[in-house]
């Protein structure tokens, strides 16, 4: 990848990296500036992504470091292509944690403030507790990883709906041929996740609580970032987002 500067509405510069994916690990150190109180990376350079990080509490709330750092490359990557048209807001979904764990993440960027955390749903076919198997093929019935634009809303069979465009070849780009949506489910829900009860299962998509849907989809539609993540290494090292 080259290495864009994007600027976002918070006033920072964001320099997006390409690495490989085991370099990941190795550079998620990042120190702190006592004197200027500024957040510095491993090669002492001031890191908005560090910082958005780090304000937000993510690594409390169970999202990795590396998750988020995958995350905010390719989203910087996909606003110097152009490819967003709303950068306000990158939402993670999180499929290393278990379906039980509230692994949905939407990020307000410009106020470097988490507005929703909650839990979203995996496909029937990727796995039970934890997903383990993606696809992009129709009728699979898993989910599939990878970046994706937020498109617009329709009202369907499970209500307020939105559209997901994927933007990664061979990995997702099927997702609306496959009417992969976000929506609301009533399989999903604190009340399973607190009764220790097996969260349910969509057909791929990724589905939320019923009584949090229409705020979260009325936040992200329309030309926001989405990242469905796993520390998979098949789809790291085939990600042309995270690789270019």
């Amino acid at each position: 990848m080259k290495n864009p500067i994007i600027p976002i509405s918070i006033g920072l510069l964001c320099t997006a990296f390409s690495i490989s994916p085991t370099a990941r690990l190795a550079n998620a150190a990042v120190l702190p500036n006592a004197a200027s109180g500024y957040l510095l990376d491993s090669n002492n350079a001031f890191s908005p992504a560090t910082d958005v990080y780090q304000s937000t509490n993510l690594q409390t709330l169970g999202l990795s470091k590396m998750a988020f750092d995958d995350a905010w490359e390719g989203y910087t990557y996909l606003i110097s292509h152009q490819k967003i048209r709303r950068n306000q807001f990158l939402t993670i979904c999180d499929f290393s944690q278990p379906s039980s764990k509230k692994r949905l993440y939407i990020i307000d960027v410009s106020n470097k403030k988490l507005i929703f955390n909650t839990y979203v749903s995996h496909g029937r076919n990727s796995g039970k507790e934890y997903a383990t198997n993606f696809s992009n093929t129709p009728e699979s019935l898993q989910s599939s990883l990878g970046f994706y634009t937020t498109a617009a809303t329709y009202n369907g069979a499970h209500g307020l709906s939105l559209r997901l465009e994927g933007l990664e070849p061979g990995i997702n780009n099927n997702a609306f041929e496959r009417s992969i949506v976000i929506h609301g489910a009533a399989y999903v829900d604190a009340a399973r996740a607190k009764a220790g009860i097996l969260m349910g299962r969509s057909y791929g998509c990724p589905a939320v609580p019923q009584n949090e849907a229409t705020p979260i989809i009325n936040t992200i539609k329309n030309g926001t970032c989405l990242f469905i993540y796993h520390a998979s290494n098949e789809y790291l090292s085939k990600s042309k987002i995270l690789n270019d």
